[in-house]
């Protein structure tokens, strides 16, 4: 006598096969776990600006050992640097100052200066503020200085860190929105593998529903074949997308750091590790049981809603 194959009546495997939901799902994982990272790159990147180069304000000082002066007058005993240093120093929303040396200077200005054969340019004095988290100047700044040394000039980089914040959110909308097309497409992939399912298995649902089954044990049998199916569908999507996350990492590390993107071996576990962000391997790890619980959801929603139908 032939192995009894089905245990519940339901025939789950011929309703639900394993084939093409897992491929499906994992595809929708993959390009998830892409967007994410795509999301989390750009806030990344929005945040090593804002609190990088672009918290950086430029004061330039033109003549800067010549006297400073005080209310028009010259004072002798005090240079144009000195004065705007002094006044930078008594300036409460400066959490650090760093005057550029020569050598820095000539190093910056080097694809210029260097073409002229001038050795002897005169250079202004540079100073590199940083201002304290959540300060701005003060709007009296620039009159102190100018009052002190005029001919003073500061740059603040506020506008291009603004612009990349808003270009920083753009990318996290679109990556949201990637993300909500894509759980949408794979709600709607579950629910219609789900209602095909319900169709193959009518007659022998409505039997068993006739003779007492209730709408929680079908429905349960239902959602865990698609719950473990997505499940692994999720799993594989990460697994998939760790390879090209890694790479797109490794390439990307020369944008995060000062230098050229660091050596990995490409056959060391730690290696790919410590390649991606924290927060986005978490991201992945949390990806199957996402869609795993997704795609239980979802089909007991499903067979719950078909089984009201039933005569």
């Amino acid at each position: 006598m032939a192995r009894q194959r089905y245990h519940d009546g339901l025939a789950l495997r011929q309703a639900l096969p394993g084939q093409f939901l897992p491929f499906l799902v994992a595809a929708m994982a993959f390009l998830a776990a892409l967007a994410l990272a795509g999301g989390l790159a750009a806030h990344g990147l929005s945040q090593r600006w804002t609190h990088g180069a672009g918290a950086v304000t430029t004061v330039q000082v033109p003549r800067p050992d010549d006297a400073a002066s005080a209310d028009g007058t010259a004072t002798p005993a005090s240079s144009r640097i000195a004065a705007v240093q002094a006044v930078l120093s008594a300036t409460p929303a400066v959490a650090a100052s760093h005057r550029l040396g020569e050598d820095e200077l000539r190093a910056l200005l080097a694809p210029w200066i260097e073409q002229t054969g001038d050795p002897a340019l005169p250079l202004p004095a540079v100073i590199e503020l940083r201002t304290v988290a959540g300060q701005a100047l003060p709007a009296t700044l620039m009159a102190s200085l100018q009052a002190r040394a005029p001919g003073v000039m500061m740059e603040h980089d506020s506008v291009w860190s603004d612009r990349l914040a808003a270009l920083a959110g753009s990318l996290q909308a679109c990556a949201l929105l990637a993300v909500l097309v894509v759980t949408t497409v794979a709600v709607c992939v579950v629910m219609a593998a789900t209602r095909a399912g319900l169709l193959t298995r009518r007659q022998a649902i409505a039997l068993i529903h006739s003779l007492g089954a209730t709408d929680s044990y079908i429905s349960g049998r239902f959602a865990t074949r698609v719950g473990l199916l997505a499940l692994g569908g999720g799993l594989a999507g990460s697994v998939l997308a760790l390879p090209m996350l890694g790479v797109l990492s490794w390439l990307a590390a020369p944008f995060g750091t000062t230098g050229d993107a660091p050596a990995m071996d490409w056959r060391d576990p730690q290696a790919w590790a410590a390649m991606l962000p924290h927060a986005l391997l978490w991201m992945l790890v949390a990806l199957p049981p996402v869609a795993g619980l997704a795609g239980w959801t979802t089909t007991q929603l499903t067979v719950r809603a078909w089984l009201r139908r039933l005569p």
